[in-house]
């Protein structure tokens, strides 16, 4: 209970001055942007870094299966010519 009562007072000091100085409230505004702009980052480097594992073997099944349809229109492409 005591943590409630704390988390509950620190927010509230922080309301009061969002409410009370804009300055204070453009900065938590800016600042929650800077951590969502870091989020953002770092999930972005997960999903598409190709040192991943699970990333390397999509990209490969991604090409592998581009190279198949190109080896398809291309041998389509062969019997139409001939």
């Amino acid at each position: 209970m005591n943590t409630y009562y704390t988390s509950l007072f620190i927010f509230s000091i922080l309301l009061y001055f969002i409410l009370t100085d804009n300055s204070f409230a453009t900065f938590i505004v800016l600042l929650s942007k800077i951590f969502r702009v870091w989020y953002e980052k770092i999930k972005w480097w997960i999903i598409y870094n190709p040192s991943n594992p699970v990333v390397k073997y999509l990209m490969w099944k991604r090409s592998m299966k581009l190279a198949e349809e190109l080896m398809e229109q291309y041998n389509l492409k062969d019997l139409k010519d001939e």
